[in-house]
């Protein structure tokens, strides 16, 4: 099997596998931060695995034109082994132009859209401070609304923004876990990851992984905004806050209080499970960049394996004690290059 067999392989299990495997147990609703980190390596994963199997068949095909080229023909027929596809340079020629279409894309799409995000939150800063007034707490202000409602506006020039509706319906303890909560946003700037995801869907509409992906960022960033409020003011004020503003929306390229899965937030708030125990949060983060680093290991294991060949000259160079031992050609090198 090939480099690039394995990592087209790996890429579609993890792009239609994924999602059932990771849908399974409470896992992340008991570990948000975790839950965010393992779906976005999953979601790095399978695009940098594409690439990189459209990538290797152009390896055993770059032409070798030094002076050592009988020496360094053993180390090219290794990884013709290793990397070599049906077709040739062909075939090389077609992995190449894939991978570079899958960049293109991806970038195109996440750079974009992290773009019209950022000029759609600027315009609404800009209306802001036509139509709002400020509050009594730095970086919020207050919108005449009567449906209660609170989000946060990301970016440079971010605020929080609460409607007069929800300074009526809330107390005072519910006010600050509201705060809270989207001050958590900001520090976090959740925004980029829900952007980021959101980006990657409309790259590849096609593939599962991204729209579970784009939907479990968005519902486990307010899980974990929910829990930085509840730490500072408790479980039941965040959970009655969520419910009188759950209703109140939020502009587009915005982040609410009440945003998505407000029922199940309120839910877990009020009956919380037991947190993950720290060593299953540990195993966890390190699947997340085993996830991340797995497609580059795999790419690279035939030429780490020629490099420790003593036929390869750089090799024979490194291991060799003597002036110009090891760059000679053995006859194997020497009859493959005849």
């Amino acid at each position: 099997m090939t480099v690039s067999v394995a990592l087209l392989g790996w890429a579609a299990l993890l792009a239609f596998g994924a999602p059932p495997a990771l849908a399974r147990g409470d896992w992340a609703l008991r570990a948000p931060r975790l839950g965010i980190a393992v779906w976005q390596a999953v979601s790095v994963s399978v695009p940098v695995s594409v690439v990189l199997a459209g990538l290797a068949p152009a390896v055993p095909v770059v032409p070798v034109t030094t002076n050592l080229a009988a020496a360094l023909r053993t180390c090219v027929m290794a990884l013709e082994h290793g990397y070599g596809a049906p077709g040739g340079p062909d075939a090389a020629l077609a992995g190449v132009v894939v991978a570079g279409a899958v960049v293109a894309r991806s970038t195109y799409c996440v750079a974009g859209g992290l773009a019209r995000s950022a000029r759609e939150r600027a315009r609404h800063v800009q209306t802001l401070s036509l139509v709002a007034r400020s509050f009594e707490r730095p970086g919020a202000v207050i919108l005449d609304h009567t449906t209660p409602a609170a989000y946060c506006v990301p970016g440079r020039r971010r605020r929080v923004v609460l409607t007069s509706g929800a300074l009526r319906a809330l107390d005072t303890a519910q006010l600050e876990a509201v705060l809270a909560h989207e001050q958590a946003h900001l520090r976090g700037r959740h925004h980029l990851a829900i952007g980021a995801a959101a980006a990657l869907e409309r790259a590849f509409p096609h593939l599962p992984v991204f729209a579970h992906a784009r939907e479990e960022i968005a519902r486990l960033v307010e899980m974990l905004a929910d829990d930085v409020a509840a730490e500072r003011h408790g479980r039941l004020p965040v959970a009655a806050a969520m419910v009188t503003i759950a209703a109140g929306g939020s502009p587009t390229a915005t982040l609410a209080a009440g945003g998505p899965g407000a029922v199940e937030r309120v839910r877990r708030l009020v009956a919380p499970a037991s947190p993950l125990p720290s060593g299953a949060r540990l195993a966890g983060f390190g699947i997340a960049l085993a996830l991340i680093f797995a497609p580059g290991v795999a790419a690279a294991g035939p030429a780490l394996g020629v490099s420790g060949m003593r036929t390869c000259p750089m090799a024979a160079a490194m291991t060799s004690s003597a002036p110009g031992a090891g760059c000679q050609p053995t006859g194997t090198a020497s009859t493959a290059g005849g």
